[in-house]
């Protein structure tokens, strides 16, 4: 590809075009965005058809800024943010963008000349040229003609590489040149294996790259199947040539990373952000200034979720319910798989087995509990089924390559799959939420949404055929990364459409894309119960934080499979202190409610639930922080010590908050453990959220508070979140070496949108100054208050 031609009017959307040796001309723009933010698109000039942009993932189209020219001569455009702080070097030929802060390179595109851009023809006359492939027993055939995308970009001074979720992998992302790339294709993919860059049951295309003095991320917009590259390599520092200079002066020069990414999709077209930080939490920002920030959660999905494939029946769960009370362990929610549906018809209750699950919904509510059920996207194949019959009369199923409904297997047997890209589906299938459409729901039912990769068992890789056909006519090639966003988004604005707009809606995803926070949660899917896997679950999770989703959270136990005691209690230590908290396993797993693993390890579950209620105030507002300033609730510790080189690797601790440090025991047998405290005189040991004990550490696990903060806490656990309404609070304040501590409480209803419509909800800044001095700036809604008590020294 070689520069072709500039045009330029008022540069707020430079326009650049290229074009192929064979004369193909294509258009790319370049935007800078508000927030330090600028953004690539390169699409074909004039396509023989449209080509796909993915839609509903960016809140808004973003409100760009004028560029303006600082130089246009001998085949170099140089472009001047606004700010003047950053300038876009665009050479013709060959071809590359670089993007300068300063002056200085911090990264460029196409500096390799990976970027290449299948353009669409004429169907050849030999049908079975590239335009079909087979993969197995499967054949694929593309109607339109390959018209795969990709990029590469070279990120200068940078070594240290995150995100790209969802990978069983390292929180470090690890070079590829073993040919081996990450692969973005969300599959359900049961008993995943560990440390494998396989894509499993969500994607989101972010990569964030930090060194000490600057973070940076790209997101590469497109939900067709992707693959990335990674290459760090070392080069000389580039230096001025100093005459006086000797050799060995020369060799001395230090040598700085260079990491080569290369982006490669399928199909769509080139629509990259690249986020200019500088500061992690700047990254953060600026990708939700694009796709969103976390759901506010309502506050009972904080709490211990207790679920099994599957709760047999009414009196099992009333058995299960009163197990808890028994044994006084705290949890908010039960929930029932697919066997409590009527043959696996989703919205449909087995009548056997639940006669009456109004009645069964009727003494949770009085136990001030939950329920969730599951929905999965797929439709049994039975006229006398009114979603079937009704999907099938609208045309609501997505179709295959002959335009008839596609046909799959899954749970039910013979299988449709609704088209959730089809706005008009969405509606419809919002409306099934409906109490007078949904028999037996009530309003403390809410929903999981499993298996919507999608998953179809005896698929190509167990999922749809790249060349089904969706609304609009798009091939599932264009979107498959998609299907599982649209069926969330769906399904919360069901649940807010039920209640007329006034309640919150809980939603748990199996299948992700970059936006799904916005509808709910997400958990890593079907772990095995093992010690790797409980290992493994805190860089993923660290991963999805940071793209964004902070609701999120590993199956406590593992899904397959039976554990130990010893680790059943390990991953309740773990869980306790992660955003999303929910126990789970296979029917064919034996039953492992808290209680029936003796006495001693009953204790120490009890006590692993009742410290996460403690907790929850704190919990919540940084719920509220990650829904209003885009803070991920759980984070690696780089993010809070940034400059510290001995924190840019670490997965087996985290910070919980700005506040906590927590340190799960992910190792048989422990004896002791080896805690990284970046910055030891800003982080201190309380005794309060854990007890913990070198000479006890079976019992618990190391938790830290770090000096300067001041956490909320609940002074005691009770039944359920919504028992613990009249518990006061308490304040935890661990001063730095200033003697100072900040801290922060967000209060509301804890269920509806009342915090957002009407402004109704409590917000209190605890500040202290020396010993004695403290400050309170409380806020309820736009009013703000300053309290401040004095205490006199002991």
């Amino acid at each position: 590809i070689i520069l072709y031609e500039l045009e330029q009017s008022d540069f707020t959307v430079p326009r650049i075009y290229l074009c192929f040796c064979s004369q193909v001309l294509l258009q790319g723009e370049i935007y800078e965005i508000e927030g330090n933010i600028f953004r690539l698109k390169i699409n074909e000039a004039a396509p023989l058809r449209a080509r796909y942009e993915v839609p509903d993932v960016l809140i808004k189209e973003p409100t760009t800024q004028k560029l303006s020219l600082s130089q246009k001569e001998g085949g170099v455009l140089v472009l001047t943010s606004v700010n003047e702080d950053y300038k876009l070097r665009v050479t013709a030929n060959p071809f590359q963008v670089e993007l300068q802060f300063k002056d200085e390179t911090v990264l460029s595109m196409n500096s390799n000349g990976l970027l290449y851009f299948e353009h669409l023809q004429p169907p050849p006359s030999d049908r079975y040229s590239l335009w079909q492939e087979k993969f197995g027993s499967f054949l694929d055939i593309k109607a339109h003609g390959p018209s795969s995308v990709g990029m590469d970009f070279s990120l200068h001074g940078f070594d240290h590489l995150y995100g790209i979720p969802q990978h069983t992998e390292s929180l470090l992302l690890k070079n590829t040149s073993d040919g081996d790339a990450y692969r973005l294709y969300n599959l359900d993919i049961f008993g995943h294996k560990i440390h494998d860059k396989i894509g499993i049951y969500g994607s989101v295309p972010l990569l964030i790259a930090h060194k000490p003095d600057r973070t940076l991320g790209i997101f590469w917009l497109n939900s067709s199947e992707t693959l990335v590259d990674i290459n760090t390599k070392a080069v000389p520092e580039v230096r001025l040539h100093i005459p006086t200079e000797s050799a060995a002066d020369i060799s001395k020069q230090r040598a700085v990373p260079l990491t080569d990414v290369r982006w490669m999709s399928e199909s769509g077209i080139i629509d990259v952000f690249l986020l200019m930080g500088p500061t992690a939490f700047d990254i953060f920002r600026q990708f939700a200034q694009l796709t969103g920030t976390q759901a506010l959660p309502p506050l009972f999905s904080l709490g211990y979720h207790q679920c099994r494939w599957n709760y047999e029946d009414e009196q099992d769960v009333k058995a299960v319910d009163a197990g808890f009370d028994e044994h006084d362990i705290p949890y908010d929610v039960i929930w029932l798989d697919i066997e409590h549906t009527d043959g696996k018809r989703y919205f449909t209750w087995d009548k056997k087995k639940f006669q009456n699950p109004k009645r069964m919904q009727e003494l949770l509510r009085k136990k001030k509990r939950k329920l969730v059920v599951i929905v999965d996207p797929h439709i049994k194949a039975d006229p006398m089924y009114t979603l079937y019959s009704q999907g099938k009369e609208k045309g609501y199923f997505v179709k295959d390559r002959n335009g008839k409904d596609f046909e799959g297997i899954c749970w039910p047997g013979s299988s449709y799959y609704l088209d959730f890209t089809n706005p008009e589906v969405r509606k419809w299938y919002a409306d099934q939420f409906a109490f007078k459409t949904y028999k037996g729901s009530t309003n403390i039912l809410f929903v999981w949404n499993d298996m919507n990769e999608p998953s179809v068992f005896k698929g190509a890789e167990l999922t749809m055929q790249k060349d089904a056909v969706h609304y609009n006519n798009w091939e599932h090639r264009e979107l498959h990364n998609l299907y599982g966003f649209y069926q969330q988004m769906a399904t919360a604005e069901g649940l807010i459409k039920r209640s007329s707009g006034k309640e919150r809606p809980f939603v748990l995803t199996r299948s992700f894309f970059a936006g799904s926070q916005k509808y709910g949660a997400v958990w890593t899917g079907d772990n095995t119960a093992e010690w790797g896997y409980l290992k493994i679950s805190i860089p993923m999770l660290l991963t999805i934080s940071m793209a964004g989703i902070s609701f999120c959270g590993a199956d406590v136990g593992g899904f397959i499979g039976d554990p130990e005691p010893e680790l059943l209690v390990r991953w309740y230590q773990a869980g306790a202190y992660q955003p999303f908290f929910r126990g789970h396993s296979n029917m064919k797993s034996k039953r492992r409610e808290p209680w029936l693993f003796g006495e001693k390890n009953t204790q120490i579950i009890r006590e692993a639930i009742r410290e996460r209620y403690v907790l929850l105030p704190y919990l919540y507002t940084l719920f509220y922080r990650a829904h209003t300033e885009a803070e991920p609730v759980m984070r690696p510790l780089w993010i809070e010590f940034p400059e510290k080189l001995e924190t840019f690797g670490v997965e087996d601790e985290y910070m919980l908050g700005n506040a906590l440090l927590v340190y799960p025991v992910t190792d048989k047998e422990a004896k002791a453990v080896s805690v990284l405290l970046p910055g030891s005189k800003e982080v201190r040991v309380i005794q309060s959220c854990s007890a913990f004990q070198p000479t006890q550490i079976y019992y618990t696990i190391p938790i830290f508070q770090r000096g300067g903060t001041v956490i909320p806490l609940k002074t005691a656990a009770g039944k359920s979140t919504e028992w613990m309404t009249n518990i006061s609070y308490e304040l935890r304040v661990a001063l730095n070496t200033e003697a100072c501590a900040v801290g922060e409480l967000y209060l509301d209803d804890g269920h509806s949108f009342q915090y957002l419509h009407k402004k109704q909800f409590l917000q209190i800044e605890a500040t202290q100054h020396t010993y004695c001095q403290w400050k309170c700036l409380v806020k309820y809604g736009n009013i703000s208050l300053m309290c401040c008590l004095v205490k006199f020294p002991e």
